[in-house]
């Protein structure tokens, strides 16, 4: 009850920013109640969940790649105690090396549940495995980092998903940090994405530093914008000159970081004019349906990049004065294009257009195929920006089709 009343309290003495949703608003009025799901050890020492050989394979243990087609790269505590591998929500003790197949419903006891096919594998053999992948296609290796809210499982679908809509012609490799899968672990979640910043810069510049990988497709979505951005930059400064040159495909879908901090410091990180030069490149997805990017910004104060919201009221005025959509984007920086789904956002939250809705994901399939230009994409006053319109010729609810989706009814 003390919670319900300071949630009224706070929409009482503090209305929600312009634009703000209700879903949002209490979110942000939840957070700062105190709603928010701390961290539990749990009942069960961590170390008993990786007494089992199989959380630390030993050399030549072998894996079926036929079974278990995609890659991933975690710091998740794995629970290798019974027969089905899982990777929960803790940290783990260090980064592990498995391979993954989709997720599949299966019925147990009359209930089904979500088992997602998994084998962890020593890091020599799978770096093998991976370059024997990517040598038998086009030198080219797809990079997902998932965002705020997932668990493996919800990771593994998405990265399969990616792989089945864009047909990717190389390997797909997930990299997994510790998400808590909790509309409340927001702030754990904050907390472990930071904690993970050396885990995942390590694991990319070793991946670009093999002679083998041609070019990284990188995609991330939501709060893992804040870990490959900076990673990319800090590969640029360790790596060699001519090794950082196969990351130039880079896509930020929903990314939740401060729009300003990215517009201040992307020149000097990522679209460096020397990596531009030699074809980089940074195509953003942003929505301003976006219910957990809104409410991100309540949070955090500031606009968050995947949202064209219009912090400063005057340049919303302006927009307006001259018959255009109240919309915000960041400031044309050489190697960025930035695509707007608003007019055709689906899901409850907006958040995973490019997953979600079928002219975001054709365009999204078309960017990680390397093509920059799209006839479907309508020009905006800003060179830089596109939006996309819903086409009248699309049958309804052909979305999940058109983006080779799974339908998942709990999903967000």
């Amino acid at each position: 009850m003390r919670r319900l009343r300071a949630i009224r309290v706070f929409h009482r003495r503090r209305a929600p920013a312009r634009r703000l949703s209700g879903t949002a608003a209490a979110f942000a009025a939840l957070a700062l109640a105190g709603c928010i799901t701390p961290v539990d050890y749990g009942k069960i020492r961590h170390a008993a969940y990786v007494a089992d050989p199989r959380c630390d394979p030993k050399a030549g243990a072998p894996v079926d790649g036929e079974a278990l087609p995609l890659f991933v790269v975690t710091s998740r505590l794995p629970d290798c105690r019974t027969s089905d591998l899982a990777l929960l929500v803790y940290r783990g003790d260090r980064v592990r090396h498995g391979r993954f197949a989709a997720p599949r419903e299966e019925k147990v006891d009359g209930k089904t549940r979500t088992r997602t096919p998994l084998a962890l594998q020593a890091e020599g053999d799978w770096w093998r495995a991976l370059q024997a992948e990517t040598d038998r296609r086009q030198g080219r290796v797809l990079l997902y980092v998932h965002g705020y809210r997932e668990s493996f499982e919800t990771t593994a679908r998405d990265a399969a998903q990616i792989a089945r809509m864009t047909g990717f012609d190389g390997p797909t490799v997930a990299y997994s940090w510790p998400s808590q899968h909790d509309v409340f672990g927001y702030m754990v979640d904050e907390t472990n994405m930071y904690h993970d910043v050396r885990n995942f810069r390590d694991f990319l510049k070793a991946l670009a530093e093999q002679p083998w990988v041609k070019e990284i497709v990188i995609v991330s979505h939501s709060l893992g914008a804040r870990l490959v951005v900076p990673a990319i930059a800090y590969v640029d400064r360790a790596a060699p000159s001519a090794d950082s040159r196969n990351i130039s495909n880079i896509i930020l879908a929903s990314p939740d970081i401060d729009r300003e901090t990215f517009e201040r410091d992307i020149a000097d990180g990522a679209l460096t004019p020397a990596k531009v030069a030699r074809d980089r490149h940074i195509t953003i997805y942003v929505s301003l349906r976006d219910k957990a990017l809104a409410a991100s910004r309540a949070l955090h104060g500031y606009p968050r990049l995947g949202s064209p919201y219009c912090f400063d009221p005057f340049e919303a005025a302006d927009l307006k004065a001259r018959g255009l959509p109240e919309r915000c984007y960041p400031v044309a920086i050489p190697g960025l294009t930035v695509v707007d789904t608003t007019d055709v956002s689906r899901g409850s939250t907006g958040h995973s257009n490019f997953l979600r809705s079928g002219a975001a994901c054709r365009d999204f399939v078309d960017v990680v195929a390397g093509r920059r230009t799209r006839p479907e994409r309508i020009a905006t006053h800003v060179s830089h920006v596109f939006r996309l319109l819903p086409d009248p010729a699309a049958p309804k609810n052909g979305d999940d089709s058109i983006c080779n989706r799974i339908p998942d009814p709990e999903a967000p």
